[in-house]
């Protein structure tokens, strides 16, 4: 039913391993949803699946990181903290497209104020500029 820890050397809570279970399942399921809905994004909900797999179930965290497309991404996030440039690109870009979105909806939708696209623009643009402050992997 659990896995064991595969690092003796650093102990697993089991008191709260469901809960990190949960978090893992919950943010994978989230980033396959993403590889379908535009906008919602897949890379980052599947490294927190990867983080919350680490303290909840080994085996998924053995999985993910034996995927061919995300693996290589959650070990790079691992080791380094490291994002590659394909990646920054193709999150600057669903960004962007997102928020000419949002600047393109007032003008169908009444009663829609500035703020409702300023907000989600202004966090985009943080993000953004934390994304490629990033390392990039050697």
């Amino acid at each position: 039913m659990h896995d064991p820890p595969s690092d003796p050397a650093s102990p697993r809570p089991t008191r709260l391993r469901w809960a990190w279970w949960l978090l893992a399942y919950a943010s994978l399921g989230t980033g396959i949803v993403g590889i379908f809905v535009p906008g919602l994004p897949t890379t980052v909900f599947v490294l927190i699946a990867a983080y919350a797999a680490a303290r909840g179930s080994e085996r998924l965290h053995r999985q993910l990181l034996a995927h061919p497309r995300f693996g290589p991404v959650i070990r790079d996030w691992q080791a380094q903290g490291a994002v590659s440039r394909r990646a920054k690109r193709a999150a600057t870009w669903t960004m962007l497209a997102c928020a000419a979105t949002l600047l393109i909806l007032p003008l169908w939708i009444d009663g829609h104020r500035w703020w409702m696209s300023a907000l989600p623009i202004t966090c985009m643009a943080v993000v953004a500029v934390w994304l490629w402050r990033r390392p990039e992997p050697h």
